[in-house]
């Protein structure tokens, strides 16, 4: 590892300050990913800024009922406050099946949401990558790629996003605050992480030398009744093959409204909207489940290792529905 500097920031304008002066800086919260990928060698900062012990560590109501959590909260405090648990509770679920408790007592929620890839050839400096180094090219189109991207992908990168807690943010339209020197800024998750592209190494919307200092959820009663449910190769501790956020509103057998997203099949939380637009208005029921899942997922372009991933998320879809809509009539 390379000798690097530290610093403990004491305020948000003062942290902000501090990677002003120092552009090859980070940001450092609970480091869960950042010292992985500097033992690794692909991220080599000057500089690691401390933000633990900045004031963005509380959970509470918004004015109009929705729900303000600081960007240091941490996983395992995200996942067990009784308001989360009470009006998000796929939120909670979400955070609570990513890593170890361990790495929950660490990891933070502004951390949680600039994660990057657990592609191999990412963390490999041996190998080609367009994300890690521009234009060196993609070699999990043709090599390893097994749990890549299906759906929003592009010649120039097939890596997934690996946060859990996102796609539960996604299906319930949060917002991510942030602080630059030119002041404080807001960007709706559907706009905070950027489309592959032809330039995969941009990975979010967010200004340079911008610190996460947290996230709104909007009011959201359907969101009383979600579930988030993730696939892995193996028990515990593994990243997503397959996830998925859901929320359900169900009356007299008809879908009133719905909230969908998938993780683990694209560069970024994948916002599910045209099966929320096949459900919305008709029946609560297994075969319209399957359909709506397969219009959004018609846009699917797996590679030759991963279409399982196509079958895998349409069974998510039905399953999990499913088990709202029955709650739903208990």
């Amino acid at each position: 590892m390379r000798e690097f500097g530290y610093e403990r920031a004491v305020d948000v304008s003062g942290a902000v300050a501090l990677l002003g002066a120092a552009p090859e800086a980070r940001f450092l919260g609970g480091g869960t990913n950042l010292i992985d990928l500097m033992k690794a060698g692909v991220e080599r900062p000057a500089l690691l800024i401390d933000v633990r012990e900045l004031p963005l560590d509380g959970i509470e109501f918004t004015p109009d009922g929705g729900l303000r959590i600081g960007a240091t909260v941490t996983n395992s405090d995200l996942a067990a406050h009784p308001e989360v648990r009470r009006h998000y509770p796929a939120l909670a679920h979400a955070v609570l099946a990513g890593a170890s408790g361990q790495l929950r007592n660490m990891a933070t929620v502004g951390g949680n949401l600039l994660q990057r890839t657990r592609c191999g050839y990412f963390t490999d400096l041996s190998k080609p990558c367009n994300k890690r180094a521009p234009g060196s090219g993609c070699p999990a189109l043709t090599g390893e790629h097994h749990n890549h991207a299906i759906l929003g992908a592009s010649e120039h990168c097939v890596a997934t996003h690996p946060s859990d807690m996102a796609v539960a943010l996604a299906a319930f339209d949060a917002v991510v605050s942030y602080e630059t020197a030119d002041g404080p800024g807001e960007l709706p998750i559907a706009e905070f992480y950027r489309p592959v592209g032809d330039t995969p190494h941009i990975e979010t919307a967010l200004p340079p030398g911008a610190l996460i200092t947290g996230v709104t959820l909007p009011p959201a009663p359907i969101a009383a009744h979600s579930r988030y449910r993730k696939v892995r190769e193996r028990a515990s501790h593994a990243f997503a093959i397959g996830s998925i956020a859901a929320a359900l509103d169900v009356q007299d057998g008809v879908v009133r409204d719905v909230r969908l997203a998938f993780g683990a099949v694209a560069s970024r939380p994948w916002r599910a909207r045209a099966a929320e637009r096949a459900l919305i208005g008709g029946p609560a029921s297994a075969e319209a489940f399957a359909s709506a899942a397969d219009a959004e997922l018609e846009a699917a372009e797996a590679l030759p290792e991963n279409g399982y991933k196509v079958t895998l998320t349409r069974n998510l879809v039905v399953a999990v529905l499913t088990e709202l809509a029955e709650d739903a009539i208990r």
